[in-house]
C-alpha cells in the first residue's frame, strides 16, 4: 500500500526545481519491470540512467546488502573494511589499474581524477603543467570543477567564475587535439562514449592518438568511464575495446547497481600524488555499497553477460530500425552495446523529451541525451520478451508524437 498523499504535485512544495520528473512516481521495481503509486505496470528501458544494469531488486544484491546491513554500515576513513578492500583488489585485478580510490558517485569520481591529474603534474614537473584538455558535449558531473571541464557551457551559466586552465576542442577530431596539446597539458579527459552529449562514440582513431599525444607530452590520459563502464559497451570496461589503456579511470553509475558508489582507478605511477591528507570521503569506501559492488562485479564480469550485451544490442537495433521504417523520425543509430541512442531528424529536434513522455503514456521508460537524442539503457539482463514489449510501447508513443506533428 503507498501513501496516496505523496504526489508528484508535492514535488513542487517540497523539492528545489533544478528536477522535472515525470508525473508518474514510481514505487516497486523486480527486473526491467517498474510500478507506479497506482500499480500500473512499465518497461524499464531507462535504468536509472545506465545504473541499474542488473535490473531492479536482483537478488544477489538485495541478498549482499541484507548481509552486509547485519554486519557493518559505516567507519569512516580513519579505518577501512573488508567489502573495500575486497573491491578493490577485485578492481586492480579485472583492469589496468593497481590502485583505488572510492567515492559516493561519478562527479565524486572525476573530481578526484582531475585533482590527481594536476597534482601528478605538479608534484612532477611543477605548477605551469596545469592545463586540462577536455572536449566540447562531454560531461564529468555537476560540481564546480567537473562542469568547468565538462564541455556543455549550459552547465557552467550563473556559476561563474569557474576553475581556469582547461580547454575545449571537437571530440574525435585528431588535428584540433594536436593542435592545442602542448608541454603545460596535465591532462587529456574524455568520456570513450559521450553519453549526455549524444550517444557519440570515440573514433578508435582519435583515441589512439589521443594516448601517443599523452605520452609525447607526458600528460595523463584520463578516461571517464562513469556511463560505458561495468558491462555496457559489452566490455567490462570501454577503454578495452580500443586497445589502449588510461593513466587514470572513474568509474560508477553501474558499478553498485543502484546502490551509491564510485571509485577512481589508477596506477602505481600515479597513485602517490594523492599522498595522505591529500583528499578524502566521508561515506567513500562504505563496507554496504562496496558489499553490493562486490556482487555487482562477479555478476557482470562473466563472459556470457557480457557477451549477451552485444545480442540483446541486436535486439534494439533490428527493433528502431523497424520502428524507423514505418515512422521515419531517426537519422542514425548510436552508442555501444546497452547504451543506445536514436538521434532524431531535424525536424524533431529539440523534441526529444516529447518521445520521453508518450512512450511513458505507453509502459515504456525512456531517456534522452540533449534534446536531440532519444537513449535507451537497460538492465544488461533484460530478457528478450521485455525488449520487445519495451519497443512495441516505444512505437505507440512514437506513431502518437508523430500522429500530432513537430509544432504541436
Amino acid at each position: 500500500m503507498t501513501d496516496q498523499t505523496l504526489t508528484r504535485d508535492l514535488f513542487n512544495d517540497v523539492m528545489v526545481p533544478n528536477y522535472n520528473p515525470q508525473t508518474i512516481i514510481p514505487v516497486r521495481g523486480k527486473g526491467s519491470r517498474v510500478w507506479d503509486q497506482q500499480g500500473n505496470e512499465f518497461i524499464d528501458f531507462a535504468g536509472g540512467i545506465a545504473v541499474n544494469a542488473l535490473g531492479h531488486c536482483h537478488p544477489r544484491l538485495v541478498a549482499a546488502l541484507k548481509d552486509q546491513a547485519d554486519k557493518l554500515w559505516h567507519l569512516s576513513n580513519v579505518y577501512t573494511n573488508e567489502p573495500a578492500l575486497a573491491l578493490a583488489k577485485k578492481l586492480t585485478e579485472l583492469t589496468f589499474a593497481d590502485k583505488v580510490f572510492f567515492a559516493n558517485s561519478g562527479g565524486e569520481a572525476n573530481e578526484a581524477a582531475f585533482k590527481l591529474a594536476r597534482k601528478y603534474a605538479y608534484d612532477n614537473v611543477g605548477p605551469e603543467k596545469n592545463e586540462i584538455i577536455s572536449f566540447t558535449q562531454s560531461f564529468h558531473g555537476r560540481t564546480l570543477f567537473t562542469v568547468s571541464v565538462g564541455g556543455q557551457q549550459k552547465y557552467r551559466e550563473g556559476f561563474e567564475p569557474v576553475p581556469g586552465g582547461i580547454t575545449h576542442c571537437p571530440y574525435n577530431d585528431i588535428a584540433a587535439l594536436e593542435a592545442a596539446i602542448s608541454d603545460k597539458t596535465c591532462a587529456v579527459v574524455m568520456e570513450p562514449v559521450q553519453g549526455e552529449g549524444g550517444i557519440i562514440c570515440g573514433d578508435p582513431a582519435f583515441i589512439k592518438r589521443a594516448r601517443e599525444l599523452c605520452d609525447q607530452y607526458n600528460a595523463l590520459l584520463v578516461f571517464d568511464e562513469v556511463q560505458s563502464g561495468m558491462g555496457r559497451t559489452g566490455e567490462l570496461y570501454a577503454y578495452m575495446g580500443y586497445g589502449i589503456e588510461p593513466d587514470i579511470l572513474s568509474t560508477a553509475k553501474a558499478l553498485g547497481g543502484g546502490f551509491p558508489i564510485g571509485a577512481m582507478l589508477t596506477t602505481d605511477k600515479v597513485a602517490p600524488s594523492l599522498g595522505f591528507g591529500t583528499h578524502g570521503s566521508t561515506y567513500g569506501g562504505n563496507p554496504l555499497a562496496c558489499a553490493v559492488a562486490n556482487e555487482v562485479v562477479d555478476i557482470i564480469n562473466d563472459p556470457q553477460v557480457l557477451a549477451d550485451v552485444l545480442r540483446k544490442r541486436q535486439l534494439f537495433d533490428d527493433g528502431l530500425n523497424a520502428i524507423n521504417e514505418k515512422h521515419q523520425v531517426f537519422t542514425e543509430l548510436r552508442g555501444k552495446g546497452l547504451l543506445v541512442g536514436a538521434a532524431l531528424k531535424p525536424e524533431w529536434h529539440g523534441k526529444a523529451a516529447k518521445f520521453l513522455a508518450a512512450a511513458r503514456e505507453h509502459k515504456t521508460m525512456i531517456l534522452v541525451a540533449g534534446p536531440n537524442v532519444i537513449r535507451m539503457a537497460p538492465s544488461l539482463v533484460i530478457p528478450d520478451e521485455d525488449i520487445k514489449e519495451g519497443l512495441a510501447g516505444l512505437e505507440k508513443g512514437i506513431a502518437d508524437v508523430v500522429a500530432a506533428g513537430p509544432d504541436a
